[in-house]
């Protein structure tokens, strides 16, 4: 397995000092984070296997062979809506026959009170280019919606609720109206510390569900622990997307949370100075949080707006600002220093 990495990338083992994040990915964390990571994570087969096989109907689960589960490297969402979600789609065998599964991440802060009819349109997005392939026959597509905002999700899963149901319609209209469902995994309402089989997707789940909550240190404590060993490349992703899914966190209050002893503990610091010399950090500088950890430094807040500019200079390929040309300057200085530079970034980036 290459855990975290898209199936046409290579990937060192979990042990490998040399692990980097590629600076598309860095990007993307920065400006997108919850999609990012869930990209990154669910491309990975055995990752979404997990996924479907804990949340899709048993019978349904039981007549596929999850050991043959590929990622199809093609995004059948629109371009204009790739700023506003993530999607994924995997086919696996059941039986003689394929079945697509689509997986859509939705992270809003409202529901969408549309998404059945906004599902159908991509499923007839991707049955016109396999028909175009010589269908039909036609592939089952199975549609699952990965569900992180805020608020609990509402909307019927039957496309039929999209008409009052089928108690509201005269009985000579149903035939005429499109019967499908989509499978639903609404974090707002499930624990994932607690229901998840134990696993690397238990994990994921209560980090993206923690996230959104704005409760990062309390799952890093939650983590510490139930003594979960995580892997180089995981732990430095999901380090990374915590600091860009929580920005007013930072590498010294969760190492603060951290218990003493436990492998989190004693690796997170190492993980940290990954981040800094690979330039991931995120308003970081390798003195400063050596020093912030162990409490010895001051300039605290002038460091973290330093290392922010030097961040968005490195991710913009421009040169790194002259140290001596921070002295002297106040913290609203810097930050105003910042403001600026991220206007250029999201200019340059963000609307791609």
């Amino acid at each position: 397995m290459t855990p975290f990495l898209p199936p046409e990338a290579g990937s060192p083992s979990a042990a490998d000092d040399g692990f980097e994040l590629d600076a598309e990915l860095v990007r993307e964390l920065a400006t997108h984070p919850h999609d990012a990571y869930f990209k990154r994570v669910f491309s990975d087969p055995e990752r979404a296997a997990e996924l479907f096989r804990g949340h899709l109907p048993p019978a349904l689960s039981a007549s596929l062979d999850w050991e043959k589960l590929a990622l199809v490297p093609a995004s059948f969402v629109k371009r204009t809506l790739q700023q506003a979600h993530s999607d994924l789609l995997f086919t696996v065998p059941s039986g003689e026959q394929p079945v697509l599964l689509y997986l859509l991440f939705e992270h809003q802060t409202s529901v969408d009170k549309l998404m059945p009819l906004r599902l159908l349109s991509y499923m007839v997005e991707i049955w016109r280019d396999r028909a175009e392939q010589g269908g039909p026959p036609l592939p089952v597509i199975v549609p699952f919606v990965l569900h992180q905002g805020p608020e609990r999700w509402t909307v019927s899963p039957d496309f039929i609720g999209l008409f009052g149901g089928e108690s509201e319609l005269v009985a000579e209209q149903v035939p005429y109206v499109p019967d499908f469902r989509h499978a639903l995994l609404d974090l707002s309402q499930c624990e994932p510390k607690d229901e998840e089989a134990a696993g690397a997707i238990r994990i994921v789940l209560q980090l993206m569900k923690m996230a959104r909550e704005r409760e990062m240190l309390g799952f890093f404590s939650w983590l510490a622990r139930e003594e979960f060993q995580l892997a180089g490349d995981f732990q430095l992703l999901s380090l990374l997307y915590a600091l860009h899914a929580d920005e007013t966190l930072d590498v010294e209050e969760i190492f603060q949370h951290l218990e003493a002893g436990s492998a989190l503990h004693s690796t997170t610091m190492t993980t940290a100075q990954k981040l800094i010399n690979q330039g991931l950090e995120k308003g970081l500088e390798k003195g400063r949080v050596e020093g912030r950890v162990e409490g010895r430094v001051e300039g605290r807040e002038a460091g973290v707006w330093i290392g922010k500019i030097e961040m968005l200079e490195e991710l913009m390929g421009r040169h790194r600002t002259d140290p001596a040309e921070f002295d002297g300057l106040s913290v609203a200085e810097l930050e105003q220093r910042f403001v600026r530079l991220q206007e250029n970034y999201d200019g340059k980036f963000k609307d791609r």
